[in-house]
């Protein structure tokens, strides 16, 4: 139980520390960000809106208290991995730009699911 709940900590806080990063970028329209919204075909403000959702979805993740907000954030991190791969295959990318969106969807499956299993364990002690 101790190793899944330490396990469970470091997938989540690397995860987090990897949203609020992509966060940051956003809010402060680092030009990566920008030149790929163009590549897409989005408005330039999605940048800061997707920005400011993956810092309260990192601040969403990382709390304890309230599991629906949790399950939503991660909810909301899947939609927009599962979106970034078809925008990218919409606009004709080439395959080495359709796999970074699935393997992040895969990283935070890691979290998410060791967070259910802890969850589980801890309500049958």
């Amino acid at each position: 139980m101790k190793k899944l709940k330490t396990w469970y900590w470091i997938a989540t806080i690397i995860f987090a520390l990897m949203m609020i990063m992509d966060g940051i970028g956003g809010v402060t329209q680092q030009e990566a960000g920008k030149e790929v919204l163009q590549h897409l075909g989005y408005p330039m403000y999605l940048l800061i809106i997707s920005g400011v959702a993956k810092l309260l979805g990192a601040v969403a993740i990382l709390q304890t208290k309230y599991k629906t907000v949790k399950e939503w954030a991660f909810a909301g991190f899947a939609f927009n991995f599962i979106l970034a791969f078809f925008s990218r295959l919409a606009v004709g990318d080439e395959l080495a730009l359709l796999i970074p969106p699935i393997v992040a969807l895969a990283i935070m499956f890691i979290p998410y699911i060791l967070w259910k299993r802890y969850g589980t364990n801890v309500k049958k002690s």
